[in-house]
């Protein structure tokens, strides 16, 4: 190591809200020895955050900034709370310029972490902003990680996914928590919740288009037709939760489609669901389906979804979007209630596919360890 005393490592993220990104820097950071490293994050939200606190707990800071286009801002935080060993960004193309600033910073480990796949580049200024982005974050970034192939691609582009800073680095998680029904009885939150006793079909993300909830609420209509008893359970929040909640009342489906909001007991909430249904438009893995895996809940997911996110347990069923409501539904009713009961054969499937969270704090530290990086930033090819 180089640094005799704590390493501190700074995150670069939007907000640390509930959310996949977020909750795998979680995972990292409860089990990477906060005596010995620490994560400092900086925050482009002004208000306190799901996750803030408990990192405060673990010795960390959260540094809140307004102008998100600002390199010099960056420049100086990184300056005033440092001295940091690595600098490692999770913003998108915003990487560009946090990679920029570290550099100006002298961080000799800078990294660039790929997280999804969405591809919204219409108009010639976006076109050329990532354009601009993925040039700095290929001429600045000493590392370049992804959770997925795709999102490499996306973020890096073709020849840089393909290079020798590129490392797939897959979203982790403690997966413990969700291997046995939790203490407090499913039948018990059931009730709680009036769901009774029928098929529970899951789904836990935020309320945005991406997660395509509107199409799902059009699934549990021709269910519905089949099946009136079965219920559906939305887990999250966001800004689209209000309307989604009125399409359902004007449709007059508050009986079947209930919506628990946020939730700490995500265990507890797989563990009540007979299937996990995840029909996403983008997608860069899907941190919640190792969850839904890890409980033994069978998972229908929509094309976007990376194949990383499959354990290839007998839990992944994928179809298209643009397959009729009554195909996912139909599948939706034959894989409800297969849950797999072998934990062993679970245990495996996570480490067997690099998803245990000691193997990805030990691939992580190597990564911020580095005695010598090699300076990357001297010369210039076309990676576009």
């Amino acid at each position: 190591m180089k640094n005799p005393e704590k390493m501190k490592v700074l995150q670069i993220v939007g907000a640390m809200n509930r959310a996949g990104t977020e909750t795998m820097l979680m995972n990292l950071y409860r089990n990477i020895d906060s005596e010995k490293i620490q994560f400092d994050f900086i925050s482009y939200n002004q208000e306190e955050a799901h996750y803030d606190q408990e990192i405060r707990e673990l010795g960390g800071r959260i540094i809140r900034l307004k102008k998100t286009n600002s390199v010099f801002e960056l420049y100086h935080v990184i300056k005033k709370y440092g001295p940091y060993d690595a600098v490692h960004a999770h913003t998108l193309f915003h990487c560009g310029l946090s990679m920029i600033a570290a550099r100006l910073a002298g961080i000799k480990v800078r990294i660039s972490h790929a997280h999804t796949t969405l591809d919204d580049s219409e108009g010639l200024l976006r076109k050329l902003y990532l354009k601009s982005m993925r040039f700095f974050i290929a001429q600045y970034s000493t590392d370049l990680l992804a959770c997925s192939e795709a999102a490499g691609k996306y973020l890096f582009g073709e020849k840089r996914s393909a290079g020798s800073k590129y490392t797939y680095f897959p979203n982790a998680i403690d997966y413990y928590p969700y291997l046995e029904e939790p203490e407090m009885k499913v039948n018990e939150f059931l009730l709680q919740q009036s769901l009774g006793k029928s098929i529970i079909i899951g789904h836990i993300g935020r309320f945005i288009d991406a997660k395509n909830h509107l199409f799902l609420v059009e699934i549990m209509k021709r269910i519905i037709q089949k099946d009136k008893t079965v219920k559906l359970l939305f887990v999250g929040d966001g800004d689209l939760r209000d309307e989604i909640e009125a399409i359902v009342s004007a449709a007059d489906l508050k009986e079947n489609i209930r919506f628990a909001g946020l939730r700490e007991d995500i265990p507890v909430m797989l563990h009540s669901m007979d299937v996990f249904v995840f029909p996403s438009i983008y997608e860069g893995l899907g941190l919640v389906l190792l969850e839904a895996q890890a409980s033994g809940v069978p998972c229908i997911v929509s094309e976007a979804i990376q194949p990383e996110a499959d354990l290839h347990i007998g839990l992944f069923t994928r179809l298209s979007l643009s397959d009729h409501p009554d195909v996912w539904a139909d599948k939706i009713i034959e894989k409800a209630g297969q849950k797999e009961q072998n934990l062993s054969k679970i245990k495996d499937g996570f480490e067997n596919n690099g998803y245990s969270v000691n193997q990805a704090v030990h691939k992580l530290k190597k990564i911020y360890q580095y005695n010598e990086v090699e300076e990357h930033g001297k010369y210039i090819d076309s990676f576009f």
